[in-house]
């Protein structure tokens, strides 16, 4: 067992899956001296080993980039790697795959099923999301454990190559909002279960596999953030209807969903050098935060401003007014939210930088914890906030229901 672990922590799996799927590093494409007809784990010995947060810190100290990089003006490190696409159709594919596990896949895709599919749902959504990627971050900096290795792994992203590896928290993202929203639905649409269980496997397996593609993690570190997930997901499943009552009709629900997320932000586990896992973190338990006031507000002081009743036995018709009405919904509702998240960001760090004296565009000042903080949450709490109460009162307003 030892070995197996093992093996599925080493960079080998990950480099075997970049050249199967058409990836190399750039002077290692051919069938020729110096290519992978050997085993792509040759040439990752000491001198030439990044792997992630400590290796580039090690580097950076050293005043050197990885051998295998060449200077540009790109990426936190001001490097990017060379490599060759021999396969385009896998090099879209993963690289669309891992957007579903960043912020604009977050900012579009939650508030869309609040708008336009199920209230309960996307509570229920939010809330697994933000606890599963807290605990997922936080393990992150707990367990230190590196990132593959390059060479011989291709790594396509630069500043998650910051972090440490263990676990994926986009596998753990994927299996969460991909199974939750599949549970949370099963009980209140007519739908094949058999299709919506596909639809969410293949869901969290393209995410997994995009981590691998873009070579930063290991086989482990994704299969150890999608157990963690689901295991996450059965222990929360029977509280689910306990937490959503306590979160619409507390009266404490407002307080405790502001304290209780900046309390876990300023004692976020401190590093020896910067990581940009705090500051996602606080974007996460931010936009959380926010969302659960206004799901508290509507349920305590607004009638709903659209609801899912007709949808109670099965998913509507869809038709051509169906469909302008959903992306008119949707197109309002990003347009509030992405202005809402430019004006706070500029408001928020113009007010700290007043506050703590330093240009707005001093990068080493916004990373300081009394900056990046309040910065953080202040500004995606707002934004959790607008898309849960000021949308949906601006689609009420426009006739949008």
């Amino acid at each position: 067992m030892s070995r197996l672990l093992g093996t599925l922590r080493s960079s080998q799996p990950v480099a075997r899956f970049q050249r199967c799927c058409g990836l190399f590093p750039a002077g290692e494409e051919g069938s020729g001296g110096g290519g992978v007809g050997g085993d792509p784990a040759e040439g990752a010995g000491e001198s030439g080993a990044c792997n992630g947060a400590g290796a580039q810190r090690r580097l950076a100290a050293a005043g050197r980039c990885p051998p295998n990089g060449v200077r540009s003006g790109r990426g936190p490190q001001g490097y990017v790697q060379k490599y060759v696409v021999k396969n385009y159709f896998y090099y879209y594919l993963f690289k669309f795959s891992a957007a579903l596990g960043e912020e604009i896949f977050y900012i579009t895709f939650l508030p869309f099923i609040y708008w336009n599919i199920d209230h309960s749902v996307s509570r229920r959504m939010i809330i697994i999301w933000s606890i599963v990627m807290y605990i997922g971050q936080v393990s992150k900096d707990i367990l230190k454990w590196p990132r593959p290795l390059s060479p011989p792994v291709v790594k396509l992203e630069m500043r998650t190559d910051a972090e440490y590896g263990m676990p994926s928290t986009h596998a753990m993202a994927a299996t969460a909002i991909s199974f939750s929203f599949l549970i949370a639905t099963t009980n209140q649409y007519k739908y094949p279960f058999e299709l919506g269980l596909a639809a969410a496997f293949v869901f969290s397996m393209l995410v997994c596999l995009s981590r691998l593609y873009t070579g930063m993690h290991t086989v482990l570190d994704v299969i150890g953030g999608a157990l963690i997930s689901a295991v996450l997901l059965v222990l929360l499943y029977p509280a689910w209807d306990t937490i959503d009552h306590l979160l619409l009709t507390s009266p404490f629900c407002p307080l405790l969903s502001i304290v209780v997320p900046l309390v876990l932000c300023y004692n976020y586990p401190k590093l020896d050098y910067y990581s940009p896992t705090r500051g996602d973190t606080t974007t996460i338990l931010g936009a959380g935060a926010g969302a659960t006031v206004g799901f508290w507000l509507n349920n305590q002081y607004v009638a709903p401003a659209y609801t899912s009743k007709s949808f109670q036995l099965g998913f509507p018709l869809v038709t051509y007014k169906l469909v302008v009405v959903v992306l008119a919904r949707f197109l309002v509702g990003i347009f509030i939210v992405l202005l809402t998240r430019r004006l706070m960001k500029s408001v928020v760090l113009s007010m700290l930088g007043y506050r703590y004296k330093f240009p707005i565009g001093d990068l080493e000042a916004r990373r300081r914890l009394e900056v990046e903080v309040p910065y953080k949450f202040i500004t995606y709490s707002s934004v959790g906030f607008s898309a849960t109460v000021l949308v949906p009162l601006l689609h009420e307003l426009l006739g949008l229901m």
